[in-house]
């Protein structure tokens, strides 16, 4: 071989290994060079669901605060009304599964019983609590396979004290931290005359956070009162899609037994106006552009994305325990081919945020093979916009 030919193998050699580094960069390459098809193609955000819930209990500084240091972009304060209309953070406007409100004598009389979407049921009620007395409550790890050693540790915070957190961390961070609120169950306080949507607008106004440039999310499982925000902020929303159950068959069950609680599988305000549809409409090409009108995005269960199916090999019309541990449960199930909910949803320029992922092998797909990752990822590479997640670190890891 002459020196020329050395030379141009040379060059040849050179070329092929400056392609093989930039395939290799490609594979790694940064989320705003476009690693997942997102709608922007940015990263995924990971939403700090009710906190770092999976460590701690559910939705309290001290929980939001771990999350933040794990890495969340958002945090998720669920918000509920006291009797003297103070926003407080809750999951629901009960009390006895999240807070230890039932050791406390002096609360025993407020124990009663409330139609919650349909559902009669009895416990304690915010509603009925003002916010000093909110105040000599203790939150409680809401989960029983997970620890319970900060049980009556916390306090329960009010949704001001969560926005200050999250501009606090901002600071010191450098980075921002944004809120991710849930009105929960608006019809039900709009009957008691608690204005939660107006309240939080108005929170949010004082903050200087009340605008699409704002670092919020509003979500809520009904409609009307995203509708309402709209008319009065351009604030970002996202309607959340639920449903009662998956099939046998990895079909969306969206009829709720007599006594469930009906926005189980439809938006109550819907049912309160006569209003016969489900939250499957949603999927619609019809009912991505309604949700355009007056939403930013949607933030579906995730089995409207990825469903999966039971495995049935006795015919007794009931899932098998696959794994033989004495129990069925979502490691017995196999996933189905992904829906094309983002894609179409995207096309509509809706971004997609889906609930909840969670690193217990009893809530992961036989699929995942015990690893949580492997979830996100499935998800991740679909081109979901944001996860809500118990467990942030495993989620911001995953990406």
């Amino acid at each position: 071989m002459n020196s020329f030919q050395i030379l141009k193998s040379t060059i040849f050699l050179s070329g092929v290994i400056l392609l093989l580094a930039c395939d290799m960069n490609d594979d790694n390459q940064t989320p705003e060079n476009g690693k997942y098809p997102t709608l922007t193609g940015a990263n995924p955000i990971v939403v700090a669901h009710r906190g770092a819930s999976g460590y701690l209990p559910e939705h309290t500084i001290e929980g939001y605060t771990k999350a933040i240091e794990m890495g969340a972009d958002f945090i998720e304060p669920d918000l509920v009304m006291t009797k003297d209309g103070q926003l407080v953070v809750r999951h629901e406007p009960m009390l006895s599964g999240t807070t230890n409100v039932s050791e406390i004598p002096a609360f025993a009389s407020k124990k009663t019983t409330k139609n919650i979407d349909g559902a009669m049921i009895t416990d304690w009620f915010v509603s009925d609590f003002t916010l000093a007395e909110i105040k000599q409550l203790k939150a409680k790890q809401a989960f029983t396979e997970r620890s319970q050693q900060y049980n009556n540790k916390y306090s329960i915070p009010t949704f001001a004290e969560v926005i200050a957190l999250a501009k606090q961390k901002s600071a010191q961070l450098g980075r921002v931290v944004g809120i991710y609120p849930e009105t929960k169950h608006p019809s039900f306080h709009e009957a008691l005359n608690l204005k939660i949507t107006d309240k939080l607008l108005e929170m949010l106004t004082a903050e200087g956070w009340n605008s699409a440039s704002s670092p919020v999310y509003i979500q809520s499982f009904e409609v009307s009162n995203l509708q309402y925000i709209r008319t009065k902020s351009t604030v970002k929303t996202i309607q959340l899609l639920g449903c009662y159950d998956v099939a046998l068959n990895g079909d969306l069950v969206f009829a709720v037994p007599e006594g469930g609680m009906i926005s189980d599988g439809k938006p109550y305000d819907w049912h309160l106006k006569g209003d016969a549809r489900d939250y499957g409409f949603f999927r619609t090409q019809a009912g991505l552009d309604f949700v355009k009108t007056y939403a930013t995005g949607i933030g579906p269960w995730k089995p409207f994305i990825i469903s999966y199916k039971g495995i049935d090999a006795n015919n007794d019309g009931k899932a098998d325990d696959i794994n033989g541990d004495g129990k069925v449960d979502d490691a017995d199930k196999v996933a189905l081919p992904p829906t094309a909910l983002i894609s179409d949803a995207h096309k509509k320029g809706l971004q997609v945020h889906a609930y909840t992922f969670r690193n217990e092998g009893k809530r992961l797909l036989s699929n995942y093979k015990n690893n949580p990752t492997l979830e996100y990822q499935a998800f991740y590479k679909l081109g979901l916009d944001g996860v809500f997640s118990d467990f942030t670190d495993t989620a911001v890891q995953a990406r």
